[in-house]
């Protein structure tokens, strides 16, 4: 490796720590508002809300936010949209310390937040692409896995922990420490080269360009579509999973943040194993087989039992392999798409990969406490569906369990069957 790839890595892991310190500070306070609010609300739509609010900006804006990113400087782009993002958290513990804090200004605050990660986020992938040498994609896309899965690990435990003992405003207290952490190392020890791009294009043109690139590039597009449906369940499942385990008699919160570990646990193994493993023979077929045993094992699993341990097990299962389907996701794209439109083909994708996020988490949560959780207080004695899906509140998440897992399974067969007609190779890159 040569002595700009090795300076190029330094910045990455500077870039890659401090900004993961600071994603794992966001990613407790949104946990604890979660457990703030359920116990206020008792409802998955409710609580989902949360996550709505903050998605749907997000895929709303994606499109001409990635064009935005293109125009500008990367690093003043990033930076100017954490200092927004840590004003919002600010404006929470203000509220929460005065004891005026009301749900609707969670709402109003996770929107803010969204708008700034839609700009942020794309500038981010830009910026690792130019930081980064091709011949360590892989790796430091597992280790990018590596640190989301210890933020998964982390966060539901710390904030668990932190909101029982020393409340919501010492969650806020951290993610704020560790914004200023993550700030500072960008601000003043990342340098982050200019692309030929960043110039004073029309926000429209640029947009319509990256779309352009997806209608004419079929294999992402279709991976990006079948990733949009991935996402669908899997908002959905994270809507359900609250209502299935604090209900239950050997659930509760703690629990929930010790079932939500487990899937970081899983994530942290899957990332290792990617970091490490050999370029595999079909990237394609990796994507779509890993998250068919995923979304199928998983969901099949806590469908049917009602034991912390084997909700746990699921977990595992069915995040093991995330990091491996998502390392050879981002290869494929950044050699597939050109340095100079990733930010606006990267936004595109955005817009259309996340934007059933949003969807899946209402969908979630409107089919536990509209449908499901009904639907099996009518049936409470039918000794079929009490074997299968427990009684009591939870049982309809269990039966919603069961929904995602054929849903699941079904759309990853047929989006095998269909990606096998494309290919790709690395070698004419």
């Amino acid at each position: 490796m040569t002595e700009k790839n090795k300076s190029s890595l330094r910045d990455f892991y500077i870039l890659w720590s401090t900004q993961g310190l600071s994603q794992l500070g966001s990613s407790m306070t949104a946990f604890a508002l979660t457990l703030w609010l359920y116990e206020r609300t008792g409802s998955a739509l409710g609580t989902a809300a949360l996550a709505i609010c903050t998605y749907a900006p997000y895929v709303i804006m994606s499109i001409f936010a990635g064009a935005l990113t293109d125009r500008f400087d990367k690093k003043r782009t990033m930076l100017v949209c954490d200092t927004l993002a840590a004003v919002c958290t600010l404006a929470v513990f203000v509220l929460y310390k005065s004891g005026s804090l009301a749900v609707w200004h969670l709402y109003a605050v996770n929107v803010l937040s969204g708008l700034m990660n839609t700009v942020q986020q794309p500038a981010s992938e830009v910026t690792m692409s130019l930081i980064v040498p091709k011949d360590a994609y892989q790796k430091t896309s597992g280790l990018q896995s590596l640190s989301r899965s210890v933020n998964s690990i982390l966060n539901p435990l710390l904030a668990t922990a932190l909101y029982s003992f020393a409340g919501l405003d010492m969650v806020i207290a951290l993610d704020l420490l560790s914004f200023v952490i993550a700030f500072a190392a960008l601000a003043l020890f990342i340098a982050v080269p200019r692309t030929s791009a960043e110039k004073k294009q029309g926000v429209l043109v640029l947009a319509k360009e990256g779309l352009s690139f997806l209608k004419e590039t079929p294999l992402v597009l279709v991976l990006i579509l079948f990733m949009a449906g991935v996402n669908l369940i899997a908002s959905a499942f994270d809507a359900v999973l609250p209502a299935l385990v604090i209900p239950n008699p050997r659930g509760g919160a703690n629990v929930l943040g010790i079932v939500s570990s487990a899937a970081g646990i899983a994530m942290v193994s899957g990332s290792l194993l990617v970091s490490v493993m050999p370029k595999p023979k079909d990237r394609v077929r990796v994507v779509y087989v890993t998250m068919l045993i995923s979304l199928g094992i998983e969901n099949y699993l806590l469908a049917f039992s009602r034991l912390p341990v084997l909700w746990c097990t699921g977990q595992f299962i069915g995040w093991i392999l995330v990091p491996v389907m998502s390392a050879n996701l981002d290869v494929i794209l950044r050699n597939s798409i050109p340095l100079e439109l990733q930010g606006r083909v990267y936004a595109c994708r955005n817009t259309l990969q996340f934007f059933t996020i949003p969807l899946g988490l209402f969908l979630g949560g409107l089919m536990v406490d509209a449908v499901c959780e009904p639907f099996m207080e009518r049936h409470a004695a039918s000794p079929l569906l009490a074997a299968l899906f427990g009684s009591g509140k939870g049982s309809g998440a269990a039966l919603m369990m069961f929904v995602l897992g054929l849903a699941g399974t079904a759309w990853c067969l047929v989006s095998g069957l269909r990606l096998k007609h494309y290919h790709y190779s690395e070698a004419s890159l």
